[in-house]
């Protein structure tokens, strides 16, 4: 289940009453941090920009792929663990606009995480310390701690028990 908090807009779209929701300066300050961010190949200053411009937590040695796109609007509901890798092109989002609502959530990623290539974090979702997503996954729901998922929909493909097993049998 995630855990976002919901806003009614009447009339138009919510995506219409955005600037009521976020300042439109924010909105532009952090766009042009992102953009930086998502070029540049130094990790530290990657983690820098982040932490200094955008309030998200990052943990020490954490690694945002190239082309990472952390969400625009409200970055400072991201935390990411230490020793994380976010994969190329990731999309990590804490808000969504619908029709007759928006909702923000917080997005809370472990220690030791993976992310693969392309995938998308909805809103309202904390990735558990030691998990593994697979790449090109739309994570939709929470992820156990040391599980391997994977998909569109995500699904679980091993559990932390599962994925130490197969451990154990390959270094036989």
């Amino acid at each position: 289940m995630r855990r976002t908090t919901r806003f009614p807009v009447k009339g138009a779209n919510s995506l219409w009453h955005v600037y009521k929701t976020v300042p439109f300066w924010k909105v532009v300050k952090n766009f042009i941090v992102i953009q930086l961010a998502r070029y540049t190949p130094f990790l530290g200053m990657k983690n820098w920009l982040y932490r200094t411009f955008l309030r998200m937590e990052v943990g020490k040695h954490t690694s945002f792929a190239l082309m990472v796109m952390p969400d625009v609007m409200f970055p400072e509901k991201i935390s990411v663990g230490r020793n994380t890798v976010i994969g190329y092109n990731t999309t990590i989002l804490a808000h969504e606009y619908l029709i007759d609502e928006y909702r923000l959530g917080e997005v809370v990623i472990g220690d030791e995480v993976l992310i693969g290539a392309n995938s998308t974090i909805l809103p309202g979702l904390t990735i558990g310390n030691g998990a593994i997503v697979s790449a090109g996954t739309l994570v939709h729901k929470d992820v156990p701690e040391g599980a391997f998922v994977g998909g569109n929909p995500m699904q679980l493909i091993y559990t932390k028990e599962e994925m130490l097993k197969r451990q154990q049998q390959t270094s036989l």
